[in-house]
């Protein structure tokens, strides 16, 4: 019975909120762990469930009591919300009268703040991701620039179709595909610009030739759409190729965001520019941005020191 209340949840996600498969797969993990644990305590539909369940569900995600590993602060909170929504829908459907996971709530999630990386490590990236012959270090580094000047996510970046470039002068700009598939239009600045349009001329072709005609601005070498993964091998080996450590798929996003806040931005115009919903989450890189402000206040300040 639960198994099947579980699917039903799971087809809705799907169907009518239209969630991607990798978050659908990840409810599906999170709701199995829940399933079994529930029917370790007796209760075989989620009719059955109290309140108690779903804390003690809580409490063994993130401790490991339940036989399974114990999870991260950020996955053990996840995976409550994937249970809360389960609940939800139950209630929606009418299966039950009331949500017994309404006052449950995920566990608190450490802020961490972003990394980033100075401008000279960017520059060094980028002008590692150019080394070599061939097209492939000029879709490299067009595609490092990209995400450097527009603070894209990779899969924004390697979604990027050819008209949603704009290269004519003084209106050189990308549109850009967020989660939710909400689109944001972004400037590109003359680096960016000069590196995206050397690639469409002198290599695209190239690699266009060997596929079957995909509207995708950045191609592998059979043709097709360059990958996540490959983007981020391609921003891997390029910190490498430069002697930059501890750079993860976000950096340069990262980077993007501290660096106009450095130079001044305001944060509404960074987050509308990041295509965050919410300037709080934004506002997580003016925190980043207090060294600095450190910095100038113990330089200048009389009684500073």
């Amino acid at each position: 019975m639960l198994a099947d209340q579980r699917n039903a949840y799971l087809a809705h996600v799907t169907v009518e909120r239209g969630l991607s498969a990798n978050t659908v797969g990840a409810y599906r993990r999170d709701l199995g762990r829940y399933c079994l644990f529930l029917e370790s305590r007796g209760v075989s539909t989620i009719v059955d469930a109290k309140k108690a369940d779903v804390a003690a569900f809580a409490e063994a995600v993130g401790t490991g009591e339940d036989g399974h590993a114990a999870l991260s602060p950020a996955s053990a909170s996840r995976t409550i919300v994937s249970v809360r929504g389960f609940h939800r829908f139950a209630l929606m459907e009418q299966w039950v009268l009331s949500d017994v996971s309404a006052e449950v709530k995920p566990r608190a999630i450490p802020k961490r703040l972003p990394k980033a990386i100075s401008t000279d490590q960017v520059a060094a990236i980028l002008e590692a991701a150019a080394t070599g012959d061939g097209p492939a270090p000029l879709r490299d580094a067009a595609l490092l620039e990209i995400i450097y000047a527009t603070g894209s996510r990779i899969s924004e970046a390697v979604g990027l179709d050819i008209d949603d470039v704009e290269l004519a002068a003084g209106q050189e700009a990308v549109l850009l595909r967020g989660k939710g598939r909400k689109e944001r239009v972004v400037p590109l600045g003359s680096y960016a610009a000069r590196s995206i349009e050397a690639y469409l001329i002198r290599a695209r072709p190239a690699l266009a030739a060997k596929g079957k005609g995909t509207p995708a601005v950045f191609l592998n070498t059979r043709g097709a759409r360059l990958s996540r993964q490959s983007a981020w091998s391609i921003l891997k080996s390029a910190a490498e190729l430069a002697s930059v450590d501890n750079v993860s798929p976000h950096t340069l996003r990262h980077s993007f965001a501290t660096h106009l806040l450095t130079g001044g931005a305001d944060v509404r115009v960074v987050q509308e520019l990041l295509g965050h919903a919410s300037v709080a989450t934004t506002q997580l890189y003016t925190l980043v941005t207090q060294d600095t402000l450190r910095e100038v206040y113990a330089a200048s300040h009389p009684r500073a020191r």
